[in-house]
């Protein structure tokens, strides 16, 4: 196993563990606000780790090229289809955690 693959894996061992704490934290996180947060946040950052770690481990170029450009299209869509899913529930009247401290919305009324 070569330097290069070392380093591939460690990155794409880190991005699974972003998966991991963020399918966590949608189990956990009270509502679906603050689930969407984990969902996007880690979810995005972990992928891109892995699709990385695999550009780092791949042989060809094609290989690594498809895996920025899959990267890319996850860095625009997931935080865009998050907005849309966090304004669709609060049109529709799903209302923040009881503990919620601040509500960023309200006062844009």
């Amino acid at each position: 196993m070569t330097m290069t693959d070392q380093v591939g894996l460690v990155i794409i061992a880190t991005g699974v563990l972003f998966d991991l704490l963020g399918c966590i934290g949608m189990v956990r996180l009270p509502d679906v606000y603050n689930r969407l947060q984990a969902g996007t946040k880690c979810v995005t950052l972990g992928v891109c780790l892995i699709l990385t770690g695999t550009a780092v481990m791949a042989d060809a170029t094609p290989i690594r090229l498809k895996a920025v450009l899959c990267a890319l299209f996850v860095l625009i869509t997931s935080p865009t289809a998050a907005h849309a899913l966090a304004r669709a529930a609060r049109v529709s009247g799903i209302r923040l955690w009881e503990k919620s401290v601040a509500d960023q919305f309200a006062r844009s009324k």
